[in-house]
This record gives C-alpha cells, structure tokens and sequence, in this order.
C-alpha cells in the first residue's frame, strides 16, 4: 500500500523497561504489568513475572505445615536446637572438669557446679538459676555422654516434628518440670544435677508425637519402662527428677499437639489454633514456677521455724 508523499508513518516506541530505562521491551511482568527487558523477568506460576512479584508471592504463599504446626522444611533441615544444646553441656563439663582440675571428679572444686547443682535449700533462699543450670552439669565424663547421646537420638526427631521453636520450649519446660519434682520429693539437702530431667520430657514428648500421628508408640513406651526401672534400681539417680521431666514433657507436647486439633472448628483459622497451643504451653511452665514458690515458701517456713 502506498502512502501520500511516500512517507512512511512513524512506529509506535517500545517503552524502556523499568530497571533498565535504556533498555526497550515489548515484555511485561504478568502481575504487576510493568514493562520488563527479558533479564529482569522470572517464569512464575502464572506467566513471567519481575523479580519484586515473584518475591511478594512468595510472602503471601501460605507455608506448608506438618500436624505441630512447624514449617515442613524443619523436617529435613539439620537439627540445629540439639546440636546446640549438646554443645552448650559440653562446655559446661569442660569449664567444670578445668575449675577442679579433674575429668572424673570436675563436681569437686568447681565453681559454676557448686553454683548451679539442684539444692532445694539454696533455691529456697534465692539462688533460682540452680532450676535451670543443673541441667546443663554432669558428674564426669560417662554421665554426660550417655545423656548426649539419647539427647541427639531423641532430640533430633522431636525436633524435626516440633520445630525448633517449640522443640526448645517443651525441652525448656521438661528440664523445669524435672527440677520442680526434686524441689518437692528429693531431700533438700542433696544435689541433683544433669539432662535427663529434660530428656526424659523428649520421651514423653515423642510418645505424645507418636500418639497424634496415629503411629505404633510401643517402643517408646518400652524405652521409657526400661528406663524408670534403671532409675529406682540403680543407686544415686534422680527417680523423681527423670520422672517429673517425663510428665512436663509429655503435658508439653500435648499443649502444642493436641489443642490446636481441638480448636479446629469450622471459622476458626490454623494460625488461631497453634496460637492456643502456645498460650497453653505458656501456662503450663506458669504453673510450674507457681508450684517453685509455693515450696520455696513452705521451705523457708520450715528453715525458719527450725
């Protein structure tokens, strides 16, 4: 077709695209509209998409959760709250065994272990940090490893299931649990110290897991018989210690597990459940430092009136 004067009419411009204005495009973000050279653009669910759009929609997706309400890539990923914790009582051994000079005797002459030991009398007078850093001492080298190594067995699968978050609350709760039970049944006057208290609450907590998963719990249950046998058999260890953390670990996972599951009704979101499920936890650790005062008022009645 000819044109009047033999002019040709002016092409429409591309406009430049919008990280790169030098830069013409025919190409658009299928989201936003924007106009995009083919660097800036992703393939997305939907069409292509620039790099802002895709980020957004990944903040949006909703995050794909097992029955504890964790994130699924927890499920895979490296248990990173064990291998702290096993770290954390690593360190205290050696800072005790260097304190008294020896890697059998380190509870002799050290410093943090007379410091930290479970003696209901010095929580009785004040010294609460003796709940929580009894957990993490040891009497020597053998003790130590064998609460390691059942904390990585147990603990890494809790924590795979739980989260890291919540794996760290129920085993913060087992260890208090532990230490409530020795306030209350133990000699006041005898010193309790080590992870089995929270350990034992990983037992329990498995066994709770296991229960909500519908799965066989026959094996744990039989670990955890075995094990309460070895405490009342054996001299010089902790029953009511190993058994309060069984119990708080077990009401602990519970909490997580079994009350978001009970608020799911029609109208009330996941998010509201596992909410709950915090709130009730929550309330179960305020229960226990409730039952610390109480028996650190009725211990300081009796150091009084003696």
């Amino acid at each position: 077709m000819s044109h009047p004067g033999g002019v040709r009419p002016e092409q429409p411009s591309l406009p430049g695209c919008a990280r790169h204005p030098d830069r013409p495009t025919g190409l658009r973000c299928n989201r936003c509209g924007r106009p995009y050279c083919p660097e800036c653009l992703q393939e997305a669910a939907v069409g292509y998409q620039c790099k802002s759009c895709v980020a957004e929609g990944a903040r949006t997706i909703r995050q794909p959760r097992n029955a504890a309400g964790a994130p699924l890539r927890t499920m895979t990923g490296r248990p990173v709250v064990t291998l702290s914790l096993i770290v954390l009582n690593t360190l205290a051994y050696l800072l005790t065994a260097a304190q008294s000079g020896s890697l059998v005797a380190n509870y002799r002459g050290s410093a943090l272990f007379d410091a930290w030991a479970l003696v209901p009398f010095f929580v009785a007078v004040g010294e609460y940090e003796r709940l929580i850093g009894s957990g993490f001492l040891h009497y020597g080298p053998l003790h130590l490893l064998v609460n390691m190594f059942v904390l990585y067995i147990v603990g890494r699968e809790v924590e795979a299931v739980l989260g890291r978050g919540r794996y760290l609350a129920v085993y913060a709760v087992s260890l208090l649990g532990g230490s409530v039970s020795v306030m209350w049944l133990e000699n006041v006057l005898a010193a309790t110290v080590g992870a089995s208290g929270a350990v034992y609450g990983l037992f329990g907590a498995m066994a709770v897991i296991l229960l909500r998963l519908r799965q066989n719990a026959t094996g744990v249950f039989v670990i955890i018989g075995i094990n309460v046998v070895i405490s009342v058999t054996i001299p010089g260890i902790s029953l009511w210690g190993h058994l309060g953390g069984l119990v708080a670990g077990a009401l602990a996972a519970a909490m997580l597990l079994y009350v978001p599951m009970l608020l799911a009704r029609p109208g009330r979101g996941a998010a509201a459940g596992r909410r709950a499920g915090i709130l009730a936890l929550a309330a179960l650790a305020a229960t226990l430092m409730v039952a610390v005062l109480f028996r650190v008022v009725e211990l300081r009645s009796i150091i009084l009136g003696a």
